[in-house]
């Protein structure tokens, strides 16, 4: 009975942490779509992030000021399913009606692909492999150019005829992956040679999934494929049943942790430029971390997520039904190995809240455990008592009256309350305490999750403003001035102390 309370009180606590973790990564989401809906895919350009495309069903949209206006290209008005953009600055635009290519930021587009049919014509997909190679997924099989669109080549086989809607390249190996059909393949040296993969070696990194491996799917249905940029060697699958990665490009698969995720049900993944690993689901937008899922869409109102991108300041972009969408949140992942330049010198959130914790003297186990301990030796000591008593005899007759005193008794008595080996009165205080921290720590840590991030939004600012605009650089020095000490103040001065060392 005892067993299971303790067990019942360590999952209430776990509970707790949890939401702690989620509430704290709650991301403040920007509409920078205006009245633009239906998005399916999204491109920010690699070297100037002011410049943003977007398509859905009546084009492409275009931004030169980082969303603040946009335009649309009337020469453009059909569904578009995919967006890319070369090493050279070319945009791509798979469409229901053919690809499309643009050397001038969309001010011309140029028609560089048209099948015979319309399902031919439907392009979903398409990967770069080399300057000039183009590999072209469209509902009807796989295409390749080897001339930047002027000539194109129909796969033999399999390939040639089912419907292709991922590809994504392996440059350093000249590898492209590509799944369709619920299958995927490795293709390599140009359309020459191709196998596929993903049809043994499945395994789960799940302990729990593990002991039960008969239960794992045998044939998910497949829905992407990522490519580590990296390390080109780990493939991401994104899958129904969850996300497999293959450490061995695509020799053999293990079935990753689904801690975390409300829905096993992955639709798409994708990898930033750290190689951290993004999935979204019909519940929303997750971030891989520590072997758990988080979740980053809390604050994103939309219904259907179709897309996400990244551009070079690591904002992350997500195209969705009821619009464009962008985070500015940095350092999303505590897998960097470094901060980011602007926080180089600076302590991770998770070395702040150890410091906040310390400081603020709550939650210690040492503390807590001693306590318990305490209250268990209570219930095992018997209750004492010391009782002593003396008799007093008296004797009377018509003259007179005689008292005699004696014997006199002493009594020692040993109580014990077997209730208490169970459960105590002392218990239940320890227990009220014990929630008691745990709320203070909760209000810590959001608090300190609150002022940090708010301060690296601040710094990132005024690394951005023009020595010009003097009082603007004021206000936010003062202001970074202002949460600095704040942090200070919740840390005992840790993390002024840690970027002085």
């Amino acid at each position: 009975m005892r067993k299971n309370i303790l067990g019942f009180l360590l999952l209430c606590l776990f509970i707790l942490y949890s939401r702690t973790i989620v509430f704290a990564g709650e991301l403040a989401w920007e509409n920078i779509g205006k009245e633009i809906l239906e998005v399916n895919t999204v491109l920010v350009d690699r070297l100037n992030p002011e410049y943003i495309c977007m398509g859905n069903r009546r084009g492409v949209h275009r931004s030169k000021d980082e969303g603040k206006s946009w335009n649309s290209d009337t020469h453009l008005n059909k569904r578009i399913n995919f967006l890319l953009q070369d090493n050279q600055g070319a945009v791509y635009a798979a469409t229901v009606s053919g690809l499309f290519i643009t050397l001038d930021q969309g001010t011309n587009w140029k028609g560089i692909f048209r099948g015979r049919n319309s399902e031919e014509n439907n392009c979903l997909t398409l990967a770069i492999l080399q300057p000039d190679i183009i590999y072209l997924g469209t509902t009807s099989g796989l295409f390749i150019s080897k001339d930047r669109g002027k000539t194109w080549h129909k796969q033999n086989g399999e390939l040639g005829s089912l419907s292709v809607f991922s590809l994504v390249p392996d440059a350093k190996n000249r590898l492209v992956y590509a799944v369709g059909a619920n299958k995927v393949f490795k293709i390599q040296d140009g359309l020459d040679y191709y196998q596929e993969i993903f049809t043994k070696g499945l395994k789960s990194t799940n302990p729990s999934e593990e002991e039960n491996s008969e239960e794992l799917p045998s044939n998910p249905r497949i829905n992407y494929v990522a490519v580590d940029p990296n390390t080109p060697s780990r493939v991401y699958l994104a899958t129904d049943s969850g996300v497999y990665l293959s450490q061995d490009e695509g020799l053999t698969w293990n079935l990753i942790s689904d801690f975390g995720m409300l829905s096993k049900e992955v639709k798409s993944i994708f990898l930033s430029r750290y190689s951290d690993l993004y999935a979204v689901t019909k519940s929303g937008i997750f971030l891989y971390q520590k072997e758990r899922w988080r979740e980053l869409s809390l604050r994103l109102p939309v219904s259907d997520i179709r897309f996400l991108a990244f551009d070079n300041q690591d904002n992350l972009y997500a195209a969705t039904d009821k619009g464009l969408f962008r985070t500015r949140e940095i350092n999303l992942s505590s897998n960097l190995k470094e901060n980011p330049p602007h926080f180089k010198n600076e302590p991770t959130i998770q070395e702040l809240h150890q410091a906040a914790i310390r400081y603020a003297q709550v939650v210690d186990p040492r503390r807590i455990e001693n306590l318990r301990s305490q209250a268990r030796v209570k219930a095992i000591l018997p209750e004492l008592n010391l009782d002593y008593d003396r008799t007093v005899t008296s004797y009377s007759n018509t003259t007179t009256t005689r008292f005699e005193v004696g014997p006199s008794d002493w009594g020692v008595s040993l109580k014990w309350s077997l209730s208490d080996l169970i459960w105590s009165e002392q218990q239940r205080l320890i227990d009220s305490q014990v929630r008691l921290m745990v709320e203070l720590r909760n209000d810590i840590l959001d608090e300190v999750n609150k002022i940090y991030f708010e301060r690296r939004r601040v710094k990132i600012e005024l690394a951005n403003l023009s020595y010009q605009d003097e009082r603007k650089l004021w206000e936010k020095k003062i202001k970074l001035e202002e949460l600095t000490a704040s942090l200070d103040a919740l840390t005992g001065g840790y993390f002024s102390q840690h970027i002085k060392d």
